[in-house]
């Protein structure tokens, strides 16, 4: 009789290739890319060798900032995207310039609000998975802006499932609680804050003034992720 042993064999080989075959077509869930940023041109040398009293700004290294690392497909979605604000006649500069993506620290690329506790909004227009939020104050000069506090919401008014990701309010001054993060400079990198995929609608950043003046200044703000279907 013959034996059907080799063809058993012939038959789980060709099984075994297939379902490899399968996996090498399927998306790696895990699977990361570095996150590319277009940065502006730096409008001063080297970096800040005092800190300012008072805070808890962290010394600049000097050396480019590690990349982070987040999913295949993160894209910038915040780009052309509505902003509200909370100052209806800013000082200087229009909503819109906060998501323009031009982000030089030249003069007129900035939005100046008045002083106090002030937000800017962006509407992603729908829900999205977001990995980083990156902040462009005002970077001409090294200064420090206070209270930066960054969160995101489900609706317009901050209400449905608000969660902070970013707060360096050490003192709870701008009633929003106590922040665990450090001050920073602003430098032409802008502040990178990792987010690690929540999921939000609304963006809204929160500060109160500076170690240079009582404005509160937004060149831009752009948040990267993967928009919901």
């Amino acid at each position: 009789m013959r034996s059907i042993r080799p063809l058993l064999c012939i038959t789980a080989l060709t099984l075994a290739a297939i379902v490899a075959a399968v996996r090498a077509e399927e998306p790696k869930k895990d699977e990361r890319v570095e996150l590319k940023l277009d940065l502006p041109k730096p409008l001063f040398v080297g970096t800040p060798k005092n800190l300012p009293p008072g805070t808890t700004v962290e010394k600049p290294t000097g050396k480019a900032r590690p990349p982070l690392m987040v999913p295949k497909g993160v894209d910038l979605l915040s780009l052309k995207k509505p902003v509200k604000m909370s100052d209806d006649n800013p000082i200087a500069g229009k909503a819109e310039m906060i998501t323009d993506g031009v982000k030089e620290g030249t003069d007129g690329n900035w939005v100046e609000l008045g002083p106090g506790l002030q937000w800017v909004q962006v509407d992603l227009q729908r829900s999205a998975e977001i990995y980083a939020i990156v902040l462009w104050h005002y970077h001409a000069e090294a200064r420090v802006y206070r209270d930066v506090v960054v969160q995101l919401a489900d609706d317009p008014d901050f209400i449905e499932n608000v969660r902070t990701v970013f707060n360096n309010d050490q003192d709870n001054s701008a009633g929003l609680g106590v922040g665990k993060d450090n001050e920073y400079f602003e430098m032409a990198e802008g502040k990178l804050i990792e987010v690690k995929g929540e999921k939000a609608r609304y963006v809204r950043c929160y500060s109160k003034g500076s170690t240079s003046d009582e404005q509160n200044h937004y060149v831009e703000v752009e948040v990267h992720g993967r928009a919901q279907k």
